[in-house]
């Protein structure tokens, strides 16, 4: 059985009259009678009782238009998705995220391509920078996102922003009380510092500040992730330096102060980071809600 006679059987079914259904399908009569005999020699069954009155379907006939329909509306189907899919509105993203990043921008990121594209299920996957790479290299995620990525030819990397850093803090250390602190006054307290991705990190990047402002920090803890970092402010372990997202991480006793004489090059970046061959429609619809979120954020930004 093919899908010509089928619609062929269909239309027939629908008109219950040879001439119309002829009509309709732009072919001549005996044609469309041949097709609807091979059928029914082709399935061994009747499918139509020829009648004065045209062609009444047989119980058998009743059946296979039914199923007829279930199969055009299923190819139908087929075919919309085949396009939507073309057109990078129907897939699966997978895209891999790190620790402090899954806390303010990457969400929003994603829940406004969630919003452009709701047939795209998107699945996430927690991976550390080197992870991260590897798995785009083996077409296991599609994009990443992460921080202080070195250039690689055959990765892409696409800045999303820049994030100030902060002070976490307990409640009850005497920087709690000032609205601003100097680097140069941490070298009197203990720090702890946090990243387990490949190097360069952030571990790098709050050393290399101590250093510039004339002080090697007192390490009292090094962990692997922002939230266990915050966490052991909240115990009293020592204070650390956290992106400002990080900031959203309410936890009791720690409060989040501001350094006043941080230079630029202290911002960390955000970015995402996708594989430079990859062509797909599906990246090409999550850049453009990526690069559209951007652009609001920085107008609102320069509205504040």
């Amino acid at each position: 059985m093919d899908l010509r006679k089928l619609r062929y059987f269909l239309t027939v079914a629908e008109e219950r009259n040879l001439g119309r259904a002829a009509a309709l399908l732009h072919i001549s009569q005996p044609p469309l009678t041949r097709q609807i005999h091979q059928l029914e020699q082709e399935l061994g069954v009747q499918l139509f009782n020829r009648t004065p009155k045209g062609m009444e379907l047989t119980e058998a006939g009743t059946l296979l238009a039914q199923e007829a329909r279930n199969i055009f509306s299923l190819v139908q189907q087929a075919s919309e998705k085949t396009q939507r899919a073309s057109q990078g509105r129907l897939g699966r993203l997978d895209v891999a995220v790190f620790g402090s990043g899954v806390l303010d921008t990457i969400p929003r990121v994603l829940r406004r391509f969630k919003e452009d594209y709701p047939e795209v299920k998107v699945v996430l996957h927690t991976m550390e920078k080197e992870e991260q790479i590897q798995a785009l290299r083996q077409h296991r995620i599609t994009v990443g996102f992460n921080r202080m990525l070195k250039p690689l030819p055959d990765i892409t990397t696409e800045l999303v922003n820049r994030e100030r850093l902060l002070l976490a803090v307990n409640e009850n250390s005497p920087l709690a009380t000032r609205s601003v602190i100097k680097l140069r006054e941490l070298a009197d307290y203990p720090m702890v510092l946090f990243s387990s991705s490949a190097r360069p990190n952030f571990v790098d990047k709050v050393m290399s500040l101590c250093y510039a402002a004339g002080f090697t920090p007192e390490i009292t803890q090094e962990v692997g992730d922002v939230v266990t970092g915050v966490s052991l402010v909240a115990s009293d372990f020592g204070v650390c330096l956290v992106s400002e997202s990080a900031a959203s991480l309410s936890l009791p006793g720690v409060v989040y102060r501001e350094i006043s004489d941080l230079p630029a090059s202290a911002a960390i970046d955000l970015s995402c980071i996708f594989r430079a061959d990859d062509n797909s429609m599906l990246l090409k619809s999550f850049l453009g809600t990526l690069r559209n979120f951007k652009s609001e954020e920085l107008l609102e930004d320069e509205a504040r």
